[in-house]
C-alpha cells in the first residue's frame, strides 16, 4: 500500500507474504519467505521521525481532512508509543503480540537507567528470566529506556495511577483511550506499522511480523558483537545452547545480505578489518 501523488491510496498484494498463504505453506512444508529484518539504519529514521513530529493538540478530524492529509494520521503522542513498541519487540526479541501484552504491572524500575522487564518468550516454560534494560546515550534511537521514559511521562499527564496495557487503544489522531485496559489489537499495531514506514519513504512489502525480532538478532550480533550462545540465552530459544539451530533462521534471509559478517576490529598491523 502506497500514498499516490493525488493522496490516494494504492495497495499492491504480494500473495508470498500473506498469512494464509504462509500457513499453507508451512502445511506443505514448502519454504516461507522470510520478513526482512529491521535494522538501525531504518530504527533511526524512525526515531527521528517521531522527534520531528510537532507536538500539539489534535481535534476531531473529518474524513474530508483525512483524505487531504493522509500523512496526518498520528501525533506525538502515537509516534511516541509506537517507537516504545517497536524497541520493546527488537531488543527484546519478542514477537509484536507478545509486547502487546505487556501491562504497567510488568515493569519494575530499580535504580537510575535501569529496567526490568519480567516477560520473554520462555515463560510459558519456566520461572520467568527478567530483562535487565540500561540506558545508551551513545545510539538514543536504540535505546528502550530513554524512550520508555518518554512514553511512562505522556501517560502519566493522562493517568496518574497507570494500570492495564502499556500499549493501548489508539482514539483519533493522537489519543488513548482512557479504558486502560483497552490494549492495541495487533491489527491495529500492522496498519500503524505499515503507516510509519510510509511515513520515512520506505517499501513495506518484505517486512513482517517477524522483522523486529529478526532484526534484534541481527543486531546484537552484528553490531553490537553478542556471541550466538548470549543471544539463545538472552531470547530464551535454548536453554542450556542444547538446541541453537532455531536462532540461525533469523540470521540469514534473502531479504537482507546474507553474507553480511560482523565487522572485526582493525589488525594492528595493516588496519584493515578482513575476515
Amino acid at each position: 500500500m502506497v500514498r499516490t501523488s493525488d493522496n490516494c491510496w494504492k495497495v499492491n498484494w504480494k500473495p508470498i507474504l500473506s498469512v494464509t498463504v504462509s500457513q499453507y505453506m508451512v502445511q506443505s512444508s514448502e519454504a516461507v519467505t522470510s520478513a526482512r529484518a529491521m535494522d538501525e539504519v531504518t530504527m533511526k529514521c524512525l526515531w527521528d521521525f517521531v522527534w520531528a513530529t510537532p507536538c500539539k493538540e489534535y481535534g476531531p478530524t473529518s474524513c474530508k481532512r483525512k483524505a487531504e492529509n493522509p500523512a496526518e494520521w498520528a501525533g506525538f503522542m502515537i509516534h511516541s508509543m509506537l517507537l516504545l513498541l517497536y524497541l520493546v519487540s527488537m531488543i527484546c526479541l519478542l514477537h509484536y503480540d507478545k509486547a502487546l501484552q505487556i501491562t504497567w504491572a510488568d515493569i519494575t524500575f530499580q535504580v537510575k537507567d535501569k529496567l526490568k522487564l519480567p516477560f520473554r518468550k520462555t515463560h510459558q516454560y519456566r520461572g520467568i528470566a527478567p530483562f535487565y534494560i540500561y540506558a545508551d546515550e551513545q545510539c538514543p534511537w536504540m535505546c528502550l529506556v530513554q524512550t520508555f521514559a518518554v512514553w511512562w511521562m505522556l501517560a502519566r499527564e493522562r493517568c496518574k495511577n497507570l494500570d492495564g496495557f502499556i500499549f493501548q487503544k489508539k482514539i483519533g489522531t493522537d489519543s488513548v483511550s482512557v479504558n486502560l485496559t483497552d490494549g492495541m489489537t495487533s491489527n491495529a499495531f500492522l496498519k500503524c506499522f505499515h503507516n510509519k514506514l510510509l511515513d520515512i519513504g520506505v517499501d513495506l512489502h518484505p517486512y513482517g511480523t517477524h522483522s523486529f525480532r529478526r532484526g534484534g538478532c541481527q543486531f546484537l550480533y552484528k553490531v553490537c558483537r553478542w556471541d550466538i550462545r548470549d543471544i539463545c540465552d538472552w531470547g530464551g530459544w535454548a536453554e542450556n545452547f542444547d538446541n541453537p539451530g532455531i536462532i540461525f533462521k533469523y540470521l540469514p534471509s534473502w531479504n537482507n545480505n546474507p553474507w553480511e559478517k560482523p565487522m572485526k576490529d582493525p589488525c594492528h598491523a595493516c588496519g584493515r578489518t578482513c575476515h
